[in-house]
Order: C-alpha cells, then sequence, then structure tokens
C-alpha cells in the first residue's frame, strides 16, 4: 500500500481519478468531491506547474463562437466571489480593469464586430469603440493607424497559480486526494473499458479516470489507443519591474497576435503568437522573441519605454486544429477528457470543473456542448474559434 507525503497509507482504489493538475484537473476535483465523489488527483510536478501556471491569466468574455461566450460569462459570474467560495485562505488576485481587442485591418475589425454582436445577444457588456474612444479612456495608448477595437469592463485578471492550488486545496478538504510529484506512467484498461492508471509502477483502481494534462494527455491516451488530436506549441511571456498601477486593460491585437497587460502588483506581462516557436512541451526562451514582442508592444504603449524586462518565461499550449477544446468521453468506456484549449484554457476553469461534475453523474450539462465531442475530427465538423491568440 501507498502512502501520502505525511506516511499516511493510502488506498489504490478511488471512484474517479484525474491525471493533471492544472486548473482543470484541481477544478473537477474539487466539484467532484464537494458531490461526494472519491477522487484522487495525480499530477506529476506540482498544482500550476504545466500550461496553467504559465498562462498569462487574463480573463474574458471575448469570443467568437456560442459555446465558448455562454461558459466564459459563467466564469466571470463566478469569479467575483470565488476566492472566497474556496476558503479565501489564497488571494486570487482577481481584477476586472478590462479586455481590448484591438484592429488594424477591415478584415479584423469586420470579426470583431462579429463578435461583439453574438456577445451583446448573450447579455454579455462588450462594446465597439473607435479610435477616439479609445485615446480618451486610455490616453497612453498609441492608436495611430487603429481602425477600432472591442471591449469588454468586466472581463481581467486573476493569478494562475493561487486559482489552481485554492482548488486543490478545498478539494482536499472535501477528501479529496492530491498526489503531487506523482506522475502517471500510462492508462490501464481491459476490454475496451477503462481500470486505472499506472503511478512509480503501482496499478490504481478507478471504473472512471478524467485526462486534463494539456498536451500530455495525448501520450496519455495512446496508452490505451485512443488518438487525441491534440499537440504542443511552445509560448513565452516577458515580465517587467513593477511600476505604478494604472489599471491598463488587457490589450490585445487580433492582426500580429501581440497583448500586453499590467497585474496587480505593477509589472506588466508581453505576449505575442509567433509561428517560429518549435512546436514542443520543453520549456525555452529565445532573443528572437524577446525583441519581437517588445517591439509590437511598444508601438501600442510607447509609456512603457525604459521599462525593466526583469524575467521571461514559457510555456505549452495544448492545439486542435479548429482551436477549441475537446471535453468528451472516449471510445475507452469511463475514459473522458477535457484538454486541447488552444491558449485560453485557464480562464475557463470554473466552467470545466461544473463540467466534469455533471458529466460524472451523467446529468444534462448547463451548456450544451456538443461541438466539443472528439468524433468531429473523423467527422470532418471543425469549429474554428475566430478570437484565439
Amino acid at each position: 500500500m501507498s502512502s501520502d507525503k505525511n506516511g499516511h497509507n493510502l488506498k489504490k482504489t478511488a471512484d474517479a481519478i484525474i491525471v493533471g493538475g492544472g486548473v482543470h484537473g484541481a477544478s473537477a476535483a474539487y466539484h467532484l468531491a464537494k458531490a461526494g465523489v472519491d477522487v484522487v488527483l495525480f499530477e506529476k510536478e506540482y498544482l500550476s506547474s504545466g500550461g496553467s501556471g504559465r498562462s498569462a491569466a487574463g480573463l474574458r468574455q471575448h469570443f467568437g463562437t456560442e459555446v465558448n461566450c455562454r461558459l466564459a460569462k459563467y466564469n466571470l459570474e463566478c469569479f467575483p466571489t470565488l476566492q472566497e467560495d474556496l476558503g479565501g485562505e489564497l488571494d486570487l488576485e482577481f481584477t476586472q480593469w478590462g479586455y481590448l481587442w484591438v484592429a488594424y485591418t477591415e478584415e479584423s475589425m469586420t470579426q470583431l464586430r462579429k463578435n461583439v454582436a453574438l456577445q451583446q445577444s448573450l447579455n454579455i457588456p462588450s462594446e465597439n469603440l473607435t479610435p477616439q474612444e479609445i485615446k480618451r479612456r486610455w490616453p497612453y495608448l498609441n492608436v495611430d493607424r487603429m481602425i477600432g477595437a472591442a471591449f469588454c469592463a468586466k472581463d481581467g485578471h486573476i493569478n494562475p497559480h493561487t486559482l489552481t492550488m485554492a482548488y486543490g486545496r478545498a478539494a482536499e478538504k472535501l477528501g479529496a486526494r492530491i498526489l503531487t510529484y506523482t506522475p502517471v506512467e500510462k492508462l490501464l484498461a481491459s476490454n475496451g473499458r477503462i481500470t486505472g492508471v499506472q503511478s512509480a509502477g503501482e496499478e490504481w483502481s478507478a471504473p472512471r479516470v478524467l485526462l486534463t494534462a494539456g498536451p500530455w494527455s495525448t501520450l496519455l491516451a495512446a496508452t490505451v489507443g485512443v488518438e487525441l488530436p491534440v499537440t504542443a506549441e511552445r509560448h513565452n511571456v516577458l515580465v517587467t519591474e513593477q511600476i505604478e498601477p494604472f489599471n491598463c486593460p488587457m490589450t490585445l491585437c487580433l492582426d500580429d497576435g501581440a497583448y500586453f497587460k499590467q497585474v496587480p502588483n505593477g509589472s506588466f506581462f508581453f505576449g505575442r503568437d509567433d509561428p517560429d516557436e518549435p512546436k514542443t512541451m520543453e520549456s525555452g526562451n529565445s532573443a528572437k522573441f524577446l525583441e519581437g514582442v517588445t517591439r509590437s508592444v511598444l508601438q501600442r504603449i510607447p509609456a512603457l519605454k525604459g521599462v525593466r524586462v526583469v524575467h521571461q518565461w514559457s510555456g505549452p499550449y495544448d492545439v486542435t486544429p479548429d482551436h477549441q477544446a475537446v471535453i468528451d468521453w472516449t471510445p475507452v468506456e469511463g475514459l473522458w477528457v477535457n484538454c486541447g484549449w488552444s491558449g485560453h484554457g485557464l480562464q475557463f476553469g470554473p466552467s470545466g470543473g461544473r463540467l466534469a461534475k455533471e458529466m460524472f453523474f451523467g446529468e444534462s450539462t448547463f451548456v450544451d456542448i456538443r461541438n466539443f465531442r472528439l468524433s468531429r475530427f473523423e467527422e470532418g465538423d471543425l469549429f474554428m474559434e475566430p478570437a484565439f491568440i
């Protein structure tokens, strides 16, 4: 029999096993434990050590597909009270300084207008802004050549580490077993049905297994013959020194994929979609990224000229061909997955956990998630998310 970090014996059975300690895994553990499910979560390092903790952690309702808008709206309804709901021990740093998508081409502005129209039809308080309105609200932004933008004041920021860890701690208090630094080597199945997982050479039994391991989900699913169209892309983030906060919204350019935002401690995060970054789960940095992203960002917020960059990190996106998640039961009975969020998954932690609980109990999901089914790739029925970076 195995022992936990405190030397207590652990039974190697559960009602459900979760593989992956990012925000979706931790949220699922919390929601399942709250519903009385005996759940064990395996994480190969520490909670939030993968893509969740390396996220720029923007919160937005700006999407171009109805299902993402509905889920995002639910998330933003949860975040204002989530710190208290999860016990109040960790500061989630939830702020609502807004999310601004800017456009420099008519094609991009047309897409933003379509997105806003969809959002407004779902009672999401988004709006279209002209360059003059942008300059009036945020005089430090450079609006030269800018055609317009989409903005939602209810959007903002959260700390990805404390968010994930708060879900994990709350789950443990409800009886969940969170096993960090305990990598899963493979999934176990018999006669087309999941039976558990293998970790450190030991077999753990459960009739249900949930994969929330980001791009690592693909390798694990393959151990029981399930093919996931989820691949890794490395993305970088730059962090500046702390300066006086001035409530700068998350600002993102649909045309070149560059973004920046200020976090509550005063630092700025810079990022940029770079197609030349390697398709890998391994971390790493490049001078090319540093030069490219700083040039892009300073063109839009020249007030940051001279502010020092103090840190750079990278992490993997888990990407699908249509930049949409896979949330579905697999052909192996009892195995279900939640991965492939293509860079916008952190903010869906609240809805992801709720969906995991509803799927476990065979309930109707609170939002129709048929579009996220795994079979859509074989069917050729992809649904592209136009608002992704």
